[in-house]
């Protein structure tokens, strides 16, 4: 049996230990956006991100840099900055204690007695930087590892996205968290899955027909469609349809696309002519997660583009609401002791490109049945 034909074992769905090694071996080793360098414009403004366990922040100092810290007092560990965002005006003053800390992370006072430490070395209390990247505009941070750079993962599409100019989106919304009971990968794999479009997704049957593509790089994916001319029976559609105005940064053939960029592990750019979306899958236990999202536009204060903008809130909208029951079936059907692995179809190659990096980094993904009880802890002895 080749493994690359097969999903991964329904087992690596459920399992505390499998979602332990995930997060040593593939979560703080991987890129995760904060936020857009438009939602912190002033220095002292920071963005607050929480995942497995890590908690984080990206600030703009005083002269003007953007960095990334871990949201984490450097005497008695107290969480510094509450979320999801704020503004610091001189100083980051912890909550317990007093100590407070410059924009650039640097310890500057240790609360009212300064002689409570007398061989305190002031210069190595700095907060801990985090390896922070910025890419098209979008703050990118890893707790650890070095390997290839968010440009460098998204650079078989580079030239696509530049078209769509990231650098000069802002907010047009605020971060929505959403909870679901289902593991992490779940959301990515069905993110992923072209085949379920036709059957589940009337709605983007309606606008896209039968071109919907996928492609799969080494860390990047690649969905898209192309929208129909045919009118929609559906009035949110059809109103997308007509109203959608021309965007002259991108090429002609591209102005009437939706494409979506899915980054290794759990991030996503949902890019369209009339917005860009981003989605995080974070693990939150073995059978629940949280889903991270926000959207993102260039300021246009044309009718046609607010009306366009609104169509596609209710025209995803209910695609979200498709893929939530469809993800919760997934999951209730892992534990099911029917369900082992699944074959996949050649055309499902962006399954097939997940699930070979997961049994790289975490072999025992390999076994359609789990390991007997402690396994990932003999693995670390």
């Amino acid at each position: 049996m080749n493994a690359d034909d097969f999903s991964l074992p329904s087992w690596a769905y459920t399992d505390p230990e499998f979602l332990a090694l995930e997060r040593e071996r593939i979560f703080k080793p991987s890129w995760q956006v904060i936020c857009h360098v438009s939602e912190i414009p002033n220095p002292g403004d920071y963005q607050v991100f929480d995942f497995i366990g890590e908690m984080l922040f990206a600030l703009r100092g005083n002269d003007g840099q953007v960095r990334v810290f871990h949201n984490v007092c450097r005497h008695r560990a107290a969480r510094l900055l509450d979320g999801p965002r704020g503004h610091c005006t001189r100083r980051i003053v912890c909550p317990y204690h007093a100590w407070s800390y410059d924009l650039n992370g640097r310890l500057a006072s240790v609360g009212g007695d300064r002689g409570a430490f007398p061989d305190l070395d002031i210069s190595r209390e700095s907060l801990v930087p985090v390896d922070m990247e910025i890419y098209a505009g979008f703050v990118f941070a890893r707790v650890q590892g070095d390997g290839p750079s968010v440009r460098e993962m998204l650079a078989p599409y580079a030239e696509e996205i530049a078209t769509h100019e990231f650098e000069k989106l802002e907010p047009i919304g605020r971060v929505v968290l959403r909870p679901r009971t289902v593991n992490w990968k779940n959301v990515g794999d069905n993110y992923s899955d072209a085949l379920h479009i036709p059957v589940a997704h009337p709605g983007l049957t309606r606008l896209f027909g039968a071109s919907y593509r996928v492609e799969s790089k080494e860390w990047v994916d690649r969905m898209s469609g192309e929208l129909s001319d045919k009118p929609s029976k559906n009035w949110a559609e059809r109103m997308y349809q007509h109203h959608l105005p021309d965007a002259p940064n991108l090429a002609a053939d591209k102005r009437r696309s939706w494409v979506y960029f899915k980054l290794w592990p759990n991030f996503a750019f949902d890019v369209y002519p009339d917005q860009v979306d981003i989605m995080q899958w974070l693990p939150v236990s073995p059978t629940t997660c949280l889903i991270r999202e926000i959207g993102y536009a260039k300021p246009d204060a044309r009718r046609e583009m607010k009306v366009a903008r609104y169509c596609n809130w209710r025209i995803n909208r209910q695609v979200n609401a498709e893929d939530t029951v469809l993800i919760q079936r997934v999951q209730d059907g892992m534990a099911s002791g029917s369900y082992r692995v699944g074959p996949l179809a050649a055309g499902e190659v962006a399954l097939r490109s997940f699930g070979a990096r997961m049994r790289k980094l975490i072999p025992e993904s390999n076994q359609a049945s789990p390991p007997s009880a402690g396994w990932s802890r003999r693995l670390a002895s």
